[in-house]
């Protein structure tokens, strides 16, 4: 009769997980193909479309082509198009279902740091409006890079339950992974997992255990990057691919100290940090009276609910997603000060290793991925590792852990709900008026506000009827996937006109133009984007126009002819 107990007790919560892992799953990619039928970053989308297609047609990078990026998701999306053809939805497909393994794995970590399986649910939940594809809909290499970290923690914690040689070199192999698909996220992850299976190895020494683990783990790591190492130069040569994702991307993108802690400028910490000080210091007196309890959890709540309130009363949508965002360094600072506890041995002794030193791994690779467009930009695809840092954080307020997490909870789905909804994150484009969408076939069911689909659709019947098909074309600022739904050879180095992409100097663009045949120019003169995405591109444009004589005027774009 026990035994028939358990076994039930084992059947239902086998169905609950099941049924909860299925549920976040497709709720998180349903909410990334419904993103994608309310707009499309044709900048964005440019890049890797046309850039999957010219790779598919057997164009290098790094040797043969400028590329700045890392380029495993380049890569994925080059065998979607070799697999599905020129057809733009298969790479939404894999966004969306991305976005579902994403948040699958963050509730599975969540699962094993000592959370009831309601509370990891629970923690889980607003990563359906929060998770890596979800504020950002499109395939990009900041989402890949954060599942590719998911996966490594995933296997890292997996080591530390039930390690063997071959979970422990692929768990290595995967904190790897990350590096190519985002410079800056990927190092910074490497560094700090390379730090946590060191601490873990030197720990397990000193206590009398077997280091295997650790050093499998090691191996992994070392034979993964001499894989790549070999892969890169058989293909490119390794010293033009370290070129490119390193010299020149750090040269391009890499910003100052200061620039990186200005993510702390917030006038909202000036309170909310005392109050939580305030908070613990109450909880660790001696004095456990009920009235002591709730003003500690009135005050750890208090910048939640106040970033609930803000998004009631504020009127403005930029001020709303700043206090939103403002959420981030107040958590990473109180992150930061459990890392440091965690570190002293008496709690590396009491608490499974990875639990200890997992905000250390998450604190030092935010920061990493802050390296590339700081707070307000970075942090799109990375909200799975913040949900990582609040178990932690929680534990150390044990006695209003509960109504804390719903409130950390409501307030991350709530608002992040709005923050996703409203694409305040894609603010850098137009988004006005009603939404169109493409009748290509290649495009077939992109959608975008506005009338950007309309007029490169006019731009593509213009190229099909006038520009034959061997002339080589160079398109200014280059926003438009025009390789990809025209199916033509790219023949100019660079798809965009931007800093982190264009090693050219204006001059040097127009020579290019010449040695490359470039016999016409297209010139976008209604731009998605709110800005000139290149500082110099009036003397860009100026500079190769020189050459060029208009041939045609057309809604959106000016046609100019080699003359």
């Amino acid at each position: 009769m026990q035994q028939s107990r358990r076994w039930r007790t084992y059947e239902g919560v086998t169905a609950a997980a099941l049924v909860t892992g299925i549920a976040l799953f497709l709720a998180s990619a349903a909410f990334t193909l419904w993103q994608n039928t309310r707009v499309a970053v044709l900048w964005d989308l440019t890049y890797l479309l046309d850039d999957a297609w010219r790779f598919s047609l057997g164009q290098l990078p790094y040797r043969d082509l400028p590329f700045a990026h890392a380029p495993l998701t380049f890569l994925l999306h080059t065998a979607i198009v070799k697999v599905f053809g020129r057809v733009y939805y298969p790479h939404v497909v894999c966004a969306a279902v991305e976005s579902g393994l994403g948040t699958i794995l963050t509730w599975r970590i969540l699962l094993r740091l000592n959370l009831p399986r309601w509370q990891a649910a629970a923690l889980a939940v607003p990563l359906v409006v929060l998770g890596i594809y979800s504020i950002y809909p499109h395939a990009i290499y900041d989402g890949d890079a954060a599942l590719a970290m998911l996966l490594a923690l995933y296997l890292l914690q997996r080591c530390e339950v039930s390690p063997s040689r071959a979970l422990s070199f692929c768990a290595g192999a995967a904190c790897v992974l990350p590096i190519f698909f985002k410079q800056n996220i990927g190092l910074a992850f490497l560094a700090a997992t390379f730090g946590y299976t060191a601490i873990s190895a030197v720990l397990a020494g000193r206590r009398g255990r077997r280091m295997a683990p650790q050093l499998w783990t090691a191996a992994g790591m070392a034979s993964a990057l001499a894989l790549g190492a070999a892969i890169a130069q058989y293909t490119v040569g390794l010293p033009h691919y370290l070129y490119w994702t390193v010299g020149f991307a750090a040269q391009r993108r890499l910003p100052g100290l200061r620039v990186l802690l200005s993510a702390y400028h917030q006038p909202s910490l000036l309170w909310s940090l005392p109050a939580a000080a305030t908070a613990v210091m109450l909880l660790r007196s001696t004095d456990t009276r009920r009235v002591l309890r709730m003003t500690a959890f009135v005050l750890l709540a208090s910048p939640f609910l106040w970033t609930i309130i803000s998004f009631v009363i504020e009127p403005d949508a930029d001020d709303r997603a700043d206090q939103f965002l403002s959420l981030w360094p107040h958590l990473l600072i109180l992150g930061a000060a459990l890392a440091v506890a965690n570190l002293r041995p008496g709690v590396l002794r009491k608490q499974p290793l990875f639990r200890a030193l997992l905000p250390m791994i998450l604190l030092v690779t935010i920061h990493g991925t802050f390296l590339s467009q700081q707070l307000w930009g970075s942090t799109y695809a990375i909200w799975p590792l913040l949900v990582l840092l609040l178990p932690g954080l929680l534990e150390t307020v044990e006695e209003v852990k509960q109504p804390l997490m719903l409130v950390i909870s409501a307030t991350l789905l709530v608002c992040g709900g709005v923050y996703a909804t409203s694409l305040e994150r894609l603010s850098y484009i137009h988004l006005d008026g009603p939404v169109a969408h493409a009748t290509l076939p290649a495009l077939h069911r992109m959608a975008t506000p506005g009338p950007f689909l309309p007029e490169f659709e006019g731009l593509v019947h213009f190229a099909d009827a006038e520009i034959p098909a061997k002339d080589g074309i160079l398109l200014i600022p280059g926003e438009v996937p025009f390789y990809f739904a025209t199916g033509r050879t790219p023949r100019f180095p660079i798809l965009l006109f931007d800093p982190a992409t264009d090693p050219y100097a204006p001059q040097q663009t127009l020579q290019e133009a010449h040695s490359h045949g470039i016999q016409w120019g297209i010139v976008g003169r209604h731009l998605q984007l709110n800005a000139d995405p290149h500082p110099d591109l009036p003397q860009i444009t100026s500079a190769v126009l020189t050459d060029y004589a208009l041939d045609r005027h057309l809604p959106g774009y000016d046609v100019y002819r080699r003359k």
